[in-house]
């Protein structure tokens, strides 16, 4: 276990590194200060993607840690093991897998075509494409069966 080598005068509690103690003592509103970085210190480490097409190849797009690099290779890369007994839809990280399967089938919004979607603001986008698309095809009869001259379209 490691030791607690940094002490608060104050109230006396420890802690490991003197960066944790300085955020600490400014609790007790007394003086502190964080070092800064130098240029001439170590850069933070990045992870980039193995695959080489793949944005996140390129050091400016890496990701900060191994694990996110290692789910990220999984998901865009790897082979997808993992598959929903629901809606048949397949996973290469377990984890996600298991989020999708608490929440598969329990959510579902339902046109009066029948169409099915999983997300309630995806029905309204489908219902206000559908509402559009029929107002302008009346709006296009009504013009043209009258014999006015159609401002969207200029037609006759």
């Amino acid at each position: 276990m490691a030791t607690n080598r940094f002490l608060c005068e104050i109230c006396g509690k420890g802690f490991q590194r003197d960066q944790n103690l300085q955020l600490h003592r400014r609790g007790h509103n007394l003086p502190w200060k964080l070092k800064q970085r130098t240029n001439k210190e170590v850069k933070k480490r990045v992870y980039v993607c193995p695959e080489k097409t793949c944005v996140h190849h390129h050091p400016s797009r890496a990701l900060g840690d191994l694990t996110g690099i290692k789910k990220h290779f999984c998901r865009k890369h790897g082979e997808k093991k993992w598959k929903c007994e629901k809606c048949s839809k397949r996973y290469a990280v377990q984890s996600d897998w298991k989020a999708h399967s608490k929440t598969c089938g329990t959510r579902e919004y339902k046109c009066d075509c029948g169409t099915l979607f999983s997300r309630y603001n995806f029905l309204q986008g489908f219902l206000f494409e559908f509402i559009v698309m029929v107002v302008l095809k009346y709006y296009r009869f009504v013009v043209v069966s009258k014999g006015f001259k159609n401002k969207m379209t200029n037609e006759d």
